[in-house]
């Protein structure tokens, strides 16, 4: 199935690595869960000279981020408010930009509260059973963290049988998602991980439950689907993150499994750009000179999950990042060559509360 899809929907891969052009990639589209590395004091002054001071060191500060290895901090991915330029690109790709009733509100935080207390609720029995046991516990996490984008995939398979809905960005998206925990999963594996059989009985058991869980919560509300995902790809980061802090040093000093250096240096990326809608394709470029760099890269993966499950919880938001640069690259020249009757409209189900919320909603 997964060789069916990748011919359909996506491109060919190149033949070498090569560094892209990411400079004409939509922002207007990405800056809503985009999270900036530089804030701006409301006091600057507005002289020339403090202005000319002022963009020559925002320019140091840039370029020494750019060199020095990067930390991607969860926190830092809730979505920036939208320019009215930005809200109207949004209702033309039906991107919902409405503000939510009291009632939708409440429905919104009930969602919510449910996902964490189910993400504690599981987080204890991964303490309870691996206190001290790293590599068991990170296969575990890995066996779970994929199995949500196969829900994804089958619920929006089957709703595009019916002609429901209509949006290839979201299956290549997630499938390029379960393509990176998959390599996740096959690290943690050489790793030793899986040694144990209780282990793979509990991993593999819980995927089942969960797999079953995830379709019937994303078919009755995408928006709780994703936002559970995403509560579960936040723990996954803290674990990753607390591990290389515990770790540091006797990390630094292991080599590389063969399964990390194959996927992070390959020479198609093309489906590690695919899962990270926060950021241009060729922007990332993970460097694996040790262990320590290869739980590095896993965990600022879980980060940009974060952000791309973050981005789905806004009906209609989430893109493909090739997808937004092709269409950059050719927005000139389109703009005054298209046709009337060339584009189509995407069909859409937003899940079963809100298809009960608008049909309850009075139309004028």
């Amino acid at each position: 199935m997964a060789a069916t899809f990748a011919t359909s929907f996506l491109a060919p891969s190149v033949a070498k690595r090569k560094v892209c052009n990411p400079k004409r990639v939509s922002s207007s589209r990405s800056s809503s869960f985009l999270s900036g590395s530089i804030s701006f004091s409301p006091f600057i002054s507005l002289e020339p000279q403090s202005l000319l001071l002022s963009r020559k060191s925002l320019r140091v500060k840039a370029t020494t981020l750019q060199q020095e290895d990067e930390k991607v901090v969860v926190e830092d991915l809730f979505p920036a408010k939208t320019s009215s330029i930005d809200q109207e690109e949004a209702i033309d790709s039906g991107v919902s930009t409405s503000t939510p009733s009291r009632v939708e509100s409440w429905i919104i935080k009930f969602e919510q509260m449910l996902n964490i207390a189910l993400t504690e609720s599981v987080i204890k029995i991964l303490d309870a059973f691996y206190r001290d046991r790293h590599y068991s516990r990170f296969f575990v996490l890995e066996t779970i963290a994929r199995v949500p984008y196969f829900s994804f995939i089958s619920v929006l398979h089957m709703y595009e049988s019916f002609g429901w809905w209509r949006r290839a960005d979201y299956l290549k998206v997630h499938f390029a998602e379960s393509w990176n925990e998959l390599h996740h999963l096959l690290i943690m594996e050489e790793l030793g991980g899986n040694s144990f059989w209780l282990d793979r009985f509990l991993a593999q058991h819980i995927a089942v439950f969960y797999y079953f869980m995830t379709v019937f919560m994303y078919m009755l509300s995408p928006r709780m689907a994703y936002h559970f995902s995403e509560c579960v790809e936040r723990h996954a980061y803290s674990t990753y993150d607390k591990f290389l802090k515990l770790k540091e040093e006797e990390l630094k000093k292991l080599p590389a499994p063969e399964a990390a250096i194959k996927y992070y240096m390959s020479e198609d990326m093309y489906l590690f750009d695919e899962f990270q809608t926060a950021r241009a394709p060729c922007t990332r470029r993970p460097k694996i000179e040790n262990l320590y760099d290869v739980f590095v890269n896993i965990r600022d993966d879980e980060a940009e999950h974060c952000k791309t499950m973050k981005a789905c919880q806004t009906h209609g938001n989430l893109r493909s990042p090739h997808s937004n640069m092709n269409m950059n690259m050719n927005t000139d020249s389109d703009e005054d060559e298209t046709e009337p009757g060339c584009s189509t409209s995407e069909a859409d189900c937003e899940g079963i509360i809100d298809c009960v919320k608008k049909s309850l909603t009075p139309h004028n």
